[in-house]
């Protein structure tokens, strides 16, 4: 299965259950011996936990520290409640500690970073137009007009026009 939730839907209420999730990798925190990945899709950002361990584990926080910006991967794992609480967003409270990671597609680094503030000028931004339209506020304004076309279809459909 390509993912059971999307990265913004997970709750302290999913403690302990084992989810797949997939997205584009925001950032990557090595601290030591414990590796963190900020993962975001069109839906919100959650961050995974690579603990080391047993060789197996070992070799995932190896792979995770390969890990760029805007990498596509896949990863399973089990959801816990995070020791430091993040509340500037509504997953947070969550972190999924993962037990499989899949490496979809590696990227180069991008010239500028996928946030609200960007670094990157207006050419910059057009030039790397399909970077740019991952950023929630352009995105945002895409899913108003697809919305707006929706309310006038639907309202166009009901008054018999074809």
């Amino acid at each position: 299965m390509y993912r059971t939730h999307t990265c913004g839907e997970l709750r302290l209420t999913d403690a302990g259950r084992t989810v797949t999730l997939a997205g584009w990798v925001q950032r990557t925190r090595d601290l030591g011996g414990m590796t963190f990945v900020d993962l975001r899709d069109r839906y919100g950002i959650t961050q995974l936990a690579f603990h080391p361990g047993d060789e197996v584990k070992q070799a995932l926080v190896a792979q995770a520290r390969t890990l760029g910006r805007e990498f596509v991967v896949q990863v399973s794992g089990l959801v816990t409640e995070r020791e430091s609480k993040n509340r500037n967003i509504p997953t947070g409270e969550v972190e999924i500690v993962v037990q499989e990671l899949n490496i979809l597609n590696g990227a180069k680094l991008p010239p500028f970073t996928i946030e609200e503030e960007t670094d990157g000028g207006d050419e910059l931004r057009m030039k790397y137009r399909y970077l740019d339209l991952r950023r929630p506020s352009v995105r945002s304004h895409f899913e108003l007009r697809h919305r707006m076309a929706i309310a006038v279809r639907n309202h166009l459909s009901e008054q018999g026009f074809l």
